[in-house]
């Protein structure tokens, strides 16, 4: 598969200034109240979307958040996958996305066809499928799971089906071989990636490392380098006791809880600011600036004020009943085993 360019800013995201932002924060705080809306926004969103939103955090977290509201109306600030996924769990509700454009190249590294193909050539396999997919691809899965549960999700596997068990994971190659690697279990991999996350390279960890040599390193398990660096802390190259695999989640809950007050965070730099907003005092650097995803950065305080306001088709995102129910039991089993 064609490793996707990196994309170094959305250049059609607008520039507000800080009187905007307040001006458009209290029209969305309004609207929401108005309609009966909560806002969830992803761990990437920009700074000023976070701010304004009722909850804030990771896949996991705000698959959650979607089933528990208890409002009318939800409008997800991510990209289409998740709102398509808050459909699936909560279809009695009004979801919105400010943006149908935000998509994911992750989610399109596999298509449900595709799936559909390689199952038939794995026949008696489990299917495990990163969040990060699209409402038909869940519906030919057995099991869902997020980078903060994925290994949880196969160790439970193998506890069912034992330790023989033939487990088709997709569509992220690197979580795929973390979750190798964790586990010990082989699996069989789809080759597919996230092309903000496959950008970061061991080059740009080497190079950040050198230049803030007493930080705290922590790295998602989506990273381009996650394999290298696996490597390098079994070899000894680097120190395991400053090296960190986690979830954004576990990011957030690693710094609170750290006595350090340096860190380096090889992730999509939206990541940045809810860590800094939560741990004042101590200081975060990414481990590549150009990591930034131009889909999540799509969605902006205009755009949300304007599906508050104005609803329809335009904004909304449905997920066809028949696919939603099947695509449920995957996510609910998912949301289960974490539970647990």
């Amino acid at each position: 598969m064609q490793s996707l360019p990196m994309v170094p800013t959305d250049p059609a995201a607008p520039h507000l200034s800080a009187e905007e932002i307040a001006r458009l924060s209290a029209e969305v705080r309004a609207l929401a109240e108005e309609t009966g809306a909560v806002i969830l926004a992803h761990n990437y969103q920009v700074p000023e979307v976070q701010d304004v939103a009722h909850f804030v955090g990771d896949s996991l977290g705000l698959s959650r958040q979607a089933a528990a509201a208890d409002a009318e109306v939800i409008a997800f600030c991510g990209v289409h996958f998740m709102a398509e996924t808050a459909s699936i769990l909560s279809p009695e509700k009004t979801v919105l996305l400010p943006d149908l454009g935000a998509g994911c190249s992750l989610a399109d590294s596999i298509s449900a066809d595709e799936l559909r193909a390689w199952k038939a050539e794995n026949p008696g396999a489990i299917v495990v499928m990163y969040v990060n997919t699209t409402a038909e691809v869940k519906a030919e899965t057995d099991y869902c799971c997020t980078s903060s549960n994925a290994v949880q999700v196969v160790e439970h596997i193998r506890r069912e089906q034992g330790d023989d068990v033939d487990i088709l994971f997709g569509p992220d190659m690197f979580l795929g071989a973390y979750v190798e690697k964790v586990t010990g279990k082989r699996m069989k991999v789809w080759m597919g990636e996230c092309h903000v996350h496959a950008g970061i390279r061991p080059g740009d960890i080497a190079q950040v490392r050198e230049q803030n040599p007493t930080a705290e390193f922590l790295i998602h398990p989506e990273c381009g380098c996650s394999t290298s660096v696996m490597e390098y802390v079994a070899s000894g190259d680097v120190d395991p006791e400053r090296t960190h695999m986690l979830s954004t989640g576990g990011m957030l809950a690693f710094a609170r809880e750290s006595e350090a007050d340096s860190f380096i965070v090889a992730t999509e730099t939206g990541m940045l600011h809810p860590l800094e907003q939560a741990n004042p005092g101590k200081s975060f650097v990414p481990a590549n600036r150009a990591a930034v995803c131009q889909f999540m950065k799509m969605i902006t305080l205009p755009k949300l004020r304007d599906a508050l306001r104005d609803g329809g088709e335009r904004y909304t995102v449905t997920v066809d009943p028949a696919i939603a129910e099947r695509a449920r039991v995957p996510i609910e089993r998912m949301v289960a085993i974490s539970a647990g």
